[in-house]
């Protein structure tokens, strides 16, 4: 594959979602479907069991995959809504935007919750979660986010999910940008509820989000839902009565979905896709650092979806500026999400190459010089013996915001 087909003529988006998708994909869009006609449904049904299948789970061992529309919003709220009990209690791991999502969430649903929170350059704490659930038996629910986009910092859901379950609470990862990039163990990690979307890792488009959940776990929920549109049950149960969503299902973006189920199946599934992500990740980084560059986040909670880079410590750089320079080359990046320092975000996922990075990386570079943007190099921080970082006499937390 080569990335002259990985934007057409349109801008490239190095974002976390919506994200540039292949002419293939686009294509299949230029159909109309009948929402009840058995060929759409017939997709529907094939486009269940593949995500089963990218799972790693199945029907037969206790497992359903439910679509939803509306963005990954909608799924992790239509769980929460459906899925906890009216006397339950949530515990929200929180060190971003998108644990805070959760919490808004909550407080609307009059949901009772508790929030456990970390800085958001660090993963959520297993060992906190462990003492609060020892402490609090009132709590039946553990939400945490795979990938916080905030960042682009992975927290350990297979470590958390050893602590759900053996506490015996049911456990709901949102995994809206991580899966189809990164390898999950349903099992080993305990997940009862898993939300995701269309139009991340998978590269389809907007326009509906789905969970893959136990069965005997959402069986359970009967009678429990707050929402009648975010009924997760109530939709699953019209699936198995006729195949059909139970309000206007969103046909283009199942079209399109199909398709890039197929291209994620051809690049290897899960592992292919990862290592491309991996190496525009890594062409990435090693450009912005000849720019001078720094990322928030120290390397060993980075990951490979999207990454976060301080503004230049210097008076003419102005972020507004900069993006509409860095648009009219034909890149689209991201804004910061970030309370503790200003950032901009630049995504690695979309169908986007080495070559795709290596061409934002020189636009960026050339949009900092016409500011007249000069960034003295910082030497390259490295890793002491205690694993702490250091850059000639500076920690690294200091190196990087110097």
């Amino acid at each position: 594959m080569s990335s002259e087909l990985s934007a057409a003529k349109d801008k490239t988006l190095f974002t976390p979602g919506p994200l540039t998708t292949s002419l293939p994909v686009k294509l299949a869009m230029l159909h109309d479907a009948g929402s009840w006609h058995w060929e759409f449904n017939g997709k529907v049904a094939a486009i269940r069991e593949q995500l089963l299948s990218l799972a790693g789970v199945s029907r037969a061992t206790g497992w359903e995959a439910i679509p939803l529309q509306g963005s990954g919003t909608f799924g992790v709220e239509a769980v929460f809504q459906t899925g906890v009990p009216p006397t339950g209690k949530v515990v929200v791991l929180s060190n971003g935007a998108y644990g805070e999502r959760m919490v808004l969430m909550l407080r609307h649903a009059r949901i009772a919750h508790t929030v456990l929170r970390t800085s958001e350059d660090t993963p959520n704490d297993p060992v906190a979660l462990d003492a609060l659930l020892c402490d609090d038996p009132t709590v039946t629910h553990v939400a945490v986010v795979h990938c916080e986009t905030t960042t682009g910092l992975v927290n350990p859901i297979d470590a958390i999910g050893r602590v759900v379950r053996r506490h015996g609470r049911t456990y709901v990862v949102d995994a809206m940008s991580s899966f189809g990039a990164y390898p999950i163990d349903f099992e080993a990690c305990g997940i009862d509820y898993l939300i995701s979307s269309a139009n991340k890792c998978i590269e389809g488009v907007p326009g509906f989000c789905f969970v893959i959940c136990r069965s005997d776990v959402l069986a359970a929920t009967d009678g429990w839902a707050r929402s009648l549109s975010l009924n997760l049950l109530d939709q699953l149960k019209g699936f198995q009565k006729n195949g059909q969503f139970r309000y206007t299902p969103p046909t283009h973006s199942i079209l399109a979905f199909e398709q890039a189920l197929a291209e994620l199946a051809s690049e290897g599934g899960i592992a292919g896709r990862a290592a491309r992500y991996q190496a525009n990740h890594q062409t990435l980084l090693e450009g912005m650092r000849r720019l001078g560059l720094r990322s928030y986040l120290p390397p060993d909670v980075q990951g490979h979806i999207i990454t976060s880079f301080l503004y230049p410590a210097h008076p003419r750089f102005d972020w507004p500026e900069f993006y509409r320079r860095v648009a009219e080359k034909g890149f689209l990046l991201y804004p910061g999400k970030i309370s503790q320092a200003d950032t901009f975000r630049v995504g690695n996922i979309g169908r986007l190459f080495p070559n795709d990075l290596r061409a934002v990386v020189q636009a960026i570079g050339e949009a900092l010089e016409e500011m007249g943007v000069v960034i003295h190099t910082l030497p390259l921080p490295v890793r002491d013996g205690r694993g702490e970082g250091r850059a000639e006499g500076l920690s690294y937390r200091e190196s990087r915001l110097a």
